[in-house]
């Protein structure tokens, strides 16, 4: 009898209508209320309502486009603008119990000082459940709505030219300088830092609350931060990676990476390239744990699930990063569990229609992995960091402070 898989991490990546351009169309989709407060909570809720570990925001200074390396692309046909992610995430976190909530938030033209303490307040907000997926901006048109720099921008074809790998090797430097920026603003209050003695006349201990001085070749910050230590020590940190940089970036400040595999095989080679890059960053502690992308269309068959996706397709075709399954919630479990072998720690999925694709993930998919064995039955930890087996880490300033 072969033995019980261990059990997945499973997080959903939510963003305008669906994952699919025509998304909007559908008859279960809700485009009306795309900027809504009621419609991202009750995605939400949906989620949380099917055990799962997270959900991710999608954000940008730019309007989609279909190549996110380019300017935007001016169609009229597809959903255009979105809310900002963190304050959606702000919005939804009392509406919401358990589910671990992580805003895209861009580091290329957002100072880390506003990024602590925005993630630091939703942290308290949600009372543990906050993350951060870090993102980068190599678009021009993002760029020219600060004024503060030029960037030449991307092209697919010059990807491996020494313009192009110099211009990622400067954008990912500044986004590991902001992820540690951020972690010791999160930091710089000690635990213990309000002590509310309204007979001492004292609100804190100032010895407990801590300059940085950070000076990097990106930033420098003086610190402390205006928000008191978050729930979470530090809130759990992701990012999305599709190669050497972005998986240095993750070993070097991250604890959760998102990666993009198409088959098993190509999964067991990417979590080689992650390892490598964490040996070459010299990374201390717990290794990243890796989610695999997928985007998914989920039906009662087979038949219907291609069906649905080739009918979207004639309308706007779907292209992406990641591999794109339309499938049963069986066999999509069956590949979950399969993929798993190689080392995978869960999946992040985008559901390619919303709430449609969202609701078979929480009603179809997640009772056949529980079935397997292979999902959780209920939450256990209260905190995000908790559900990754992430300790609740000292201020690495309490030494110093003491």
């Amino acid at each position: 009898m072969s033995p019980l898989p261990s059990q997945l991490h499973l997080a959903v990546a939510l963003d305008g209508a669906g994952w699919h351009p025509a998304a909007w169309r559908e008859p279960g989709a809700r485009p009306g209320e795309l900027f809504t407060a009621r419609y991202w909570a009750d995605l939400a809720r949906t989620a949380e309502r099917g055990l799962l570990d997270l959900l991710t925001i999608e954000d940008a200074f730019g309007l989609q486009s279909g190549d996110h390396l380019a300017e935007p692309d001016r169609r009229t046909d597809r959903v255009q603008g979105r809310l900002d992610a963190e304050l959606v995430a702000a919005f939804v976190a009392p509406l919401t119990a358990r589910i671990g909530l992580v805003p895209t938030v861009t580091t290329t033209h957002t100072e880390p000082f506003h990024v602590a303490s925005a993630l630091a307040t939703l942290d308290h907000d949600s009372r543990g459940r906050a993350g951060w997926r870090v993102q980068t901006s190599v678009r021009p048109d993002e760029a020219a709505h600060f004024g503060r720099r030029t960037i030449p921008g991307l092209r697919r074809e010059a990807l491996d030219t020494p313009e192009a790998r110099a211009l990622v090797a400067e954008l990912f430097g500044e986004a590991a300088d902001a992820i540690e920026v951020v972690r010791r603003l999160w930091d710089s209050w000690e635990d213990g830092t309000e002590i509310r003695d309204d007979a001492a006349n004292k609100f804190l201990d100032r010895d407990k609350l801590h300059h940085i001085d950070f000076a990097g070749d990106h930033f420098s910050v003086r610190g402390p931060s205006i928000v008191p230590r978050p729930p979470q020590g530090q809130p759990l940190v992701v990012s999305l990676g599709h190669g050497w940089e972005p998986y240095r970036l993750a070993a070097r400040g991250g604890d959760v990476l998102f990666v993009t595999p198409h088959d098993r095989d190509d999964a067991a080679a990417i979590l080689e390239q992650v390892r490598a890059a964490e040996r070459d960053v010299g990374r201390d502690g717990s290794p990243l744990q890796v989610l695999a992308d997928l985007v998914v269309l989920l039906d009662d068959t087979e038949e219907a699930a291609r069906e649905r996706l080739a009918r979207l397709d004639a309308v706007d075709p779907l292209t992406s990063d990641a591999a794109i399954l339309a499938t049963t919630p069986s066999a999509l479990a069956d590949l979950l569990v399969a993929w798993q072998q190689v080392g995978l720690d869960g999946y992040r999925l985008r559901p390619a229609v919303l709430p449609t694709d969202l609701d078979a993930i929480v009603d179809g998919l997640v009772p056949e992995l529980q079935r397997r064995g292979a999902f959780r039955t209920g939450y256990a930890e209260p905190t995000l960091r908790g559900r990754f087996g992430l300790a609740r880490p000292a201020s690495r300033y309490a030494t110093a402070g003491a």
